[in-house]
């Protein structure tokens, strides 16, 4: 979870700045923060003041989440991502659950709330992705504490 938090302090974004590590086999497989697709704009360059334009959801509508960009990064590069585990500074909205899922991640850890943040009622992608066998979980604050 540390490197997720120091990969969120690369991304552009204005709003929220989000990082995620795949890990399999003890191995980090992929790593990716929120962020433009190449050959687009940074929201911090282009947009400094409110960020880019939002979408009909408030989200904003350039940026690939951190989720995203980490499972895209493996799957351009060959990487098998079956029955990894994902970590990730933000829980995953429900766009990136249904991502997740399709993709075969099998353990998500997340250290803040993505429902808590937009404000919202419920951690719609957390609950889909225990719903549906991917256990998701909030990272316990001392992981490897004996």
């Amino acid at each position: 979870m540390n490197l997720a938090s120091d990969l969120a302090f690369r991304s552009h974004c204005v709003k929220r700045q989000v990082g995620a590590v795949l890990t399999k086999d003890t191995r980090i497989i992929s790593i990716g923060y929120n962020g433009p697709p190449p050959d687009t704009h940074n929201c911090d360059e282009e947009w400094p003041e409110e960020g880019c334009p939002r979408d009909s959801r408030n989200s904003c509508s350039l940026a690939l989440h951190a989720e995203e960009n980490a499972i895209l990064y493996a799957v351009k590069n060959g990487t098998q991502i079956q029955g990894s585990t994902l970590y990730t500074t933000l829980s995953p909205c429900i766009a990136c659950a249904r991502l997740i899922l399709s993709s075969g991640i099998k353990q998500v850890y997340f250290k803040e709330s993505y429902a808590l943040y937009k404000g919202l009622k419920n951690d719609e992608g957390v609950d889909f992705l225990n719903k549906f066998g991917v256990n998701c979980e909030v990272m316990p604050e001392e992981p490897f504490a004996n």
